[in-house]
């Protein structure tokens, strides 16, 4: 989902009712589909590892504009999308995973200058990496690497 990057009053008014519109739908039993349970942990995750050190070896602390990426990039998934399972790294990167098995899985990592680091077992030999920007939308060739991988 893409928001305004209008100044004005009015985009900023049209932008918050749309936010707080799609807050609403997402809180309704019907529609969950794992986001909110998501985002409680990706919350949880920023929590415990935003000091240095928090992995007990001189980790660098996860910064606010990760978390916020990676909950930006949380919110931009499709409904109904298979959800991550959510993790920290040593260099202050949010990690976004798709586990089906071993030798099926994507890693994201999620960067404070919204970069998309992401790594993938595509199953036999089939390996896919790169690096994309964070735009305010799940780049199409990332979604397309997840399903993939949580559809076979």
């Amino acid at each position: 989902m893409v928001w305004t990057t209008g100044v004005s009053g009015d985009a900023r008014f049209i932008d918050s009712t749309a936010r707080e519109s799609i807050r609403e739908l997402s809180r309704a039993y019907s529609l969950d589909d794992g986001r909110l349970r998501v985002q409680g942990a990706l919350v949880e995750q920023y929590a415990e590892c935003s000091h240095r050190g928090w992995d007990g070896y001189g980790a660098e602390p996860v910064r606010q504009d990760t978390f916020r990426n990676a909950y930006r990039f949380i919110e931009a998934l499709p409904h109904g999308f298979p959800m991550p399972t959510v993790g920290a790294e040593a260099d202050g990167h949010l990690t976004l995973e798709w586990y089906r098995n071993p030798s099926r899985v994507v890693s994201v990592s999620v960067s404070p200058e919204s970069d998309l680091h992401y790594a993938a077992l595509l199953g036999g030999t089939a390996r896919r990496n790169g690096t994309e920007p964070f735009l305010g939308e799940v780049p199409a060739d990332l979604l397309q690497i997840i399903r993939r991988v949580v559809s076979a």
